[in-house]
C-alpha cells in the first residue's frame, strides 16, 4: 500500500508537468506556422512561453534537486535514476578508474574556483589522467578518450546553457533552445542536471575549463576527435559571438589552439574516403568559428592572442581554404567577408590574400566557360 501512494505521489507531478509540456508544444507549433505573418501572434507566442517558463521554474522549486532520484518509503522502494547519458553513450561506466575520472570532472564543473577544494580536485584528475597516459596501455588510453571526450562534450553544453541563462543570443534563439530541451525530456530523469548553472558554473569559468579540456584532450593525442567536436559546436559559436569578453577570450584560444592542430591533421591520409571527411571537417571548423575570430575580443590591455600568434593563425586559415573546393571556398570567404567588414574595430584574421586568389581562379572559371560556349 506504502508503494502505491509513493508512486502516486511521483506519478502526480510528473503528470502535470507532461501535460502542460505537451500544450504548450502543441501551441508553439501551431503559433510559429503564424508569427512570421502577424506581429501579435509573435507577441502573444512570446507570452506563452515566457509564462511557461515561469511556471516551469516555480514548479520544479516546490521539490528538492534529488527529488525524483533518492525518494524512499518505508518499505525501501526506491526510484532509483537513470544512468547519465554521457556514461551510458561513452561507455564510461565500465571501469572503475573511468567512473572516477569522471567524477572529478564533473566536480571540477560544479566547485566554485574560489573554494579551497577546486585546485585540490583538479589536481587529483589531472594526476590520474597523466598516470593513464604513462602507462602506455591502450585500454587506460581509450579510458582518457572516452572520459575526457565526453567532458568536453557536457562542458560545452553547460557553457552554452550559462550563456543563454545570461540571456546572451536572440529572443528566438533562446526560446527555440529551451523548448527544444523541454521536448528533449531534459527536465525528467535528471532533473536540472545539464541545463540550469550551479553554484560556480560561470560562463567565465567553464569557457576557462574548456580550454583546460582541449589541451588534456589534445596532450593524450586525441586532437583529431578534439576538432571536430569543436567543428560541431554550432550553438555555442552562435552564442559566442556576442558573449562577454572574457569568455570569448577564452573561446577564441580554444579555437585558435585547435586550428594549430588541425593542420597536422590526415597529412599522410591517401585513402579518398578519409580525405573527404577531414576535408568537411575543416570547411565545418572555419564556417563555425570564423564569425568569432572576426569579432569575438581579441583583448585590449592584454592581447588574448600575440601577434606572432594571429599572424601563424592567419596562415593556418589560408591553407586550411587553400585545401577546400571553389564552391567550399567561396562559401567560407563570403563569410569570412561578412564579419570582418561587419566589426571595424578588427582587422584580424586577414584574408584579403585568400580572397584575391578566390577571385583570380573564378575569373580564369569564367572565361573558360565562356569559351566553351562559343
Amino acid at each position: 500500500m506504502g508503494m502505491m501512494e509513493n508512486s502516486a505521489t511521483i506519478m502526480a507531478p510528473l503528470l502535470l508537468r507532461n501535460t502542460v509540456k505537451s500544450v504548450l508544444i502543441y501551441a508553439n507549433k501551431s503559433l510559429l506556422n503564424l508569427a512570421g505573418k502577424y506581429e501579435l501572434l509573435q507577441i502573444i507566442r512570446y507570452l506563452i512561453v515566457t509564462a511557461f517558463l515561469f511556471f516551469l521554474r516555480l514548479f520544479l522549486s516546490f521539490f528538492p534537486s534529488n527529488y525524483l532520484h533518492s525518494l524512499k518509503s518505508g518499505d525501501g522502494y526506491t526510484f532509483k535514476p537513470t544512468q547519465s547519458s554521457y556514461i551510458a553513450d561513452s561507455g564510461i561506466g565500465d571501469s572503475g578508474i573511468g567512473r572516477s575520472l569522471w567524477q572529478l570532472l564533473v566536480s571540477v564543473n560544479d566547485i566554485p574556483v574560489s573554494s579551497t577544494k577546486y585546485g585540490i580536485v583538479r589536481s587529483l584528475a589531472e594526476r590520474l589522467i597523466e598516470g593513464n597516459n604513462r602507462e602506455d596501455v591502450e585500454a587506460l588510453r581509450e579510458v582518457n578518450r572516452r572520459v575526457l571526450s565526453a567532458a568536453f562534450s557536457r562542458t560545452i553544453c553547460r557553457v552554452e546553457a550559462a550563456l543563454i541563462e545570461m540571456g546572451t543570443g536572440s529572443g528566438q534563439f533562446r526560446l527555440d533552445r529551451v523548448l527544444r530541451t523541454v521536448r528533449d525530456g531534459v527536465w525528467s530523469g535528471r532533473v536540472r542536471e545539464d541545463v540550469s548553472s550551479r553554484l560556480g558554473n560561470s560562463a567565465e569559468k567553464l569557457a576557462a575549463e574548456l580550454l583546460w579540456l582541449t589541451q588534456k584532450l589534445v596532450g593524450c593525442g586525441f586532437e583529431e576527435e578534439a576538432v571536430e567536436r569543436w567543428a560541431s559546436a554550432s550553438n555555442l559559436a552562435q552564442l559566442s559571438v556576442v558573449a562577454e569578453n572574457r569568455v570569448q577570450g577564452s573561446l577564441v584560444k580554444v579555437s585558435a589552439f585547435l586550428f594549430r592542430r588541425m593542420k597536422d591533421i590526415g597529412l599522410e591520409e591517401t585513402e579518398g574516403g578519409n580525405k573527404k571527411r577531414l576535408r568537411q571537417t575543416k570547411m565545418k571548423m572555419l564556417i563555425t568559428w570564423l564569425p568569432l575570430l572576426c569579432r569575438g575580443n581579441n583583448g585590449t590591455d592584454i592581447p588574448v592572442l600575440s601577434l606572432s600568434e594571429r599572424g601563424e593563425l592567419e596562415k593556418i586559415l589560408e591553407d586550411a581554404i587553400d585545401m577546400l573546393q571553389h564552391e567550399e571556398q567561396e562559401q567560407v570567404l563570403s563569410l569570412w567577408l561578412h564579419h570582418f567588414t561587419y566589426c571595424p574595430s578588427s582587422d584580424w584574421p586577414n584574408l584579403h590574400a585568400s580572397y584575391a586568389r578566390w577571385c583570380t581562379t573564378s575569373r580564369k572559371l569564367f572565361f573558360s566557360s565562356i569559351k566553351d560556349v562559343k
